[in-house]
């Protein structure tokens, strides 16, 4: 059974009332996400307040967040309040669907973790499916959002696994965003790519390509690079 909470190095993160729990994803597009001249931001799919918060950590002062589950949003709601940047942080409890109607804003950032399994089983519980699964947000209605609320400039920072973002990136480019740096996540150097970290912008650029391998054999034997990545939110870094 999981814990209750996760702490890090300058906040907790309770997570007994959301469906997904803390995770290395959430993790990994949090640090991962490119900041630089960075103003505003969005999270969508906020599920515990992690990203948004990882996000307030490294110094975004303007940030919304948007969680449809009412339970999750309930549980963003006590984390992002309990954190120390909690005035740099408007969480919304909504679709991303109906958040866009009303939604005025231009986003310099735009970062999610999405639901992501197209065509398998859901889960018995409702509250996981709509994590896990994108009958609620397709990447369609993603794509075409991020589109609107996008700054001319802005990125547009999303983890996936490796199918599933691949797909993505086709998709994507539908709508005229184009990926121009994409990570390959491997748990092992022996392992193939579970994840894929993917910047997209609406420039065509020269893309960027690299690889993280989190563990160097043993499990928990973190490299370098990971841990350079995620040294200043894990305890144990």
């Amino acid at each position: 059974m999981p814990n209750q909470y996760f702490n890090f190095k300058q906040f907790s993160i309770n997570q007994d009332k959301c469906a997904m729990k803390v995770g290395t994803d959430g993790v990994l597009i949090g640090a991962w996400a490119n900041i630089n001249n960075a103003k505003t931001a969005l999270d969508i799919g906020s599920g515990t307040g992690l990203i948004a918060i990882m996000l307030a950590q490294r110094g975004l002062n303007l940030i919304d967040a948007v969680e449809i589950d009412v339970n999750a949003y309930k549980q963003a709601a006590e984390n992002i309040q309990a954190c120390k940047w909690n005035n740099k942080i408007t969480l919304y409890n909504s679709s991303f669907q109906n958040y866009i109607k009303n939604c005025t804003q231009k986003f310099d950032l735009i970062v999610s973790n999405p639901p992501f399994f197209i065509d398998s089983l859901e889960p018995p519980e409702k509250e996981r499916a709509i994590a896990r699964h994108n009958s609620t947000l397709t990447f369609n209605d993603l794509t075409n959002g991020v589109k609107l609320l996008l700054a001319d400039n802005g990125i547009f920072s999303v983890i996936l696994p490796y199918v599933e973002g691949c797909i993505f990136i086709a998709e994507a480019a539908k709508f005229d965003l184009y990926c121009n740096r994409k990570t390959e996540v491997k748990p092992s150097p022996s392992k193939k790519t579970k994840r894929l970290l993917l910047e997209f912008t609406t420039k065509k650029l020269p893309l960027i390509e690299n690889t993280l391998i989190i563990d160097s054999g043993d499990r928990h034997d973190y490299t370098i690079d990971y841990k350079e990545l995620t040294s200043g939110f894990y305890l144990a870094f």
